[in-house]
């Protein structure tokens, strides 16, 4: 009996140190494992296997990430600022990871000697939303009020843009609503999509209220509850956010310095701020004018021309004899030519005439065809109940709840 005893006590003190020993070798490999984590992001005039060089990735290992990502991954869509990280584990790369936002990922893995691209999975969902505002000192912090995103203050503009100059015609009290499309992924707004409805009621402007239809042929416009049009044949400004620096008519020149006609309206803008064309039109000149700086000159239908100075470069494939499109960014604001700093010259000829572009009225666009009309009502009184079925949202930031939530 004692002897079955003491061999049972070795035999535990056996697997006890066959035990440590398992941990021992346990330990001294997951110390041998040694992990580094790089991130970067790409540099200006930087591609994506020049930033990988740089972030001293082997070269054999350079080409094999951008073998993986062939046809995963567009590369001229590589831009300044996206991110991307590399793992690495004992020398070599593990995983790969290229962000440009939210919705956009891709990955390389390592799947024994070979690695493997792809496009990361996200899973996004469309809703429509309304947004309710009310405004106390700008659109802007109207928007932060609500706790929406800014960029709902740009879309408003864009809806709007026939009627309402966002930065002369605002103001304290005015309110707006707008049913539109937000995506969203794990409940965090990444984007918003169209506007499908919105009102604006001004105390200078009075009450608006347009809608969105499409029409037969694909093209989306915005209508009025009646099916009137709710574009016009001009802008009522090229950009969507500017203040006014130097109003039309005469003026002390801050140049020249002394009492001179002003033949436009400046906007005072930060370079680089994109210049839309305000009606539709053809290009009669695009290049630098002496103390105009860089100029675009658009002739429009009825004896109409718009000219755009100071400009620091112009847009995509505008040249003189191009037709252009209302609303079409024809340009970038600038500080060239006789200037005393970045501003927009937005000057418009009737009849070879200069005239203030401020105080001119202009027609809407065609109505909607009649056989259209009993489709688009229908639609639009539905969403006319849906931007009626919220009321609007307090100053003070809270934001209302969406069509259809509890009360």
């Amino acid at each position: 009996m004692q002897q079955s005893s003491t061999l049972l006590s070795a035999l535990m003190k056996t697997a006890s140190l066959l035990c440590l020993a398992a941990l021992g070798v346990a330990s001294t490999s997951e110390a041998a494992t040694q992990f580094e984590i790089k991130n970067r992001r790409i540099e200006p005039r930087q591609t994506l296997a020049g930033a990988l060089h740089e972030a001293a990735l082997p070269d054999a290992q350079v080409e094999a990430v951008i073998a993986a990502l062939e046809g995963v991954f567009d590369f001229r869509r590589s831009r300044v600022g996206d991110q991307f990280r590399l793992v690495m584990r004992n020398g070599e790369l593990d995983f790969f990871d290229y962000r440009q936002s939210t919705v956009d990922e891709w990955q390389v893995r390592r799947d024994g000697e070979k690695y493997v691209g792809s496009k990361r999975s996200i899973e996004v969902e469309k809703q429509v939303s309304l947004v309710s505002l009310e405004i106390s000192t700008s659109l802007y912090d109207a928007t932060l009020a609500a706790g929406e995103d800014p960029s709902i203050g740009l879309v408003l503009s864009d809806v709007f843009a026939w009627d309402i100059d966002f930065y002369r015609d605002v103001r304290k009290g005015d309110k707006a609503k707008a049913l539109v499309e937000k995506f969203v992924s794990k409940g965090r707004v990444l984007r918003y999509g169209e506007v499908l409805a919105a009102t604006y009621e001004g105390g200078l402007v009075g009450n608006k209220r347009v809608f969105r239809y499409v029409l037969p042929n694909g093209e989306a416009n915005f209508f009025q509850e009646d099916g009137a049009s709710a574009k016009k044949t001009f802008l009522k400004s090229p950009l969507k956010y500017a203040h006014v620096t130097s109003s039309f008519g005469s003026r002390f020149h801050p140049v020249l310095q002394y009492v001179k006609n002003h033949n436009g309206v400046d906007y005072g803008t930060p370079i680089g701020t994109p210049v839309w064309a305000v009606a539709d039109g053809t290009v009669v000149s695009a290049g630098n004018a002496g103390a105009a700086g860089n100029m675009v000159v658009l002739r429009h239908s009825n004896g109409m021309e718009t000219q755009y100075m100071h400009l620091s470069r112009f847009g995509d494939g505008v040249r003189a004899g191009t037709r252009i499109r209302q609303k079409q960014v024809i340009a970038y604001s600038g500080n060239t030519g006789r200037s005393t700093g970045p501003h927009l010259h937005f000057g418009l000829k009737r009849n070879g005439t200069y005239a203030n572009p401020l105080t001119q009225k202009f027609p809407r666009a065609d109505p909607l065809p009649k056989e259209l009309t009993g489709d688009f009502l229908a639609k639009a009184h539905d969403m006319a109940q849906q931007l009626d079925a919220v009321s609007v949202a307090a100053v003070a930031g809270k934001a209302a709840p969406p069509p259809g939530a509890a009360k």
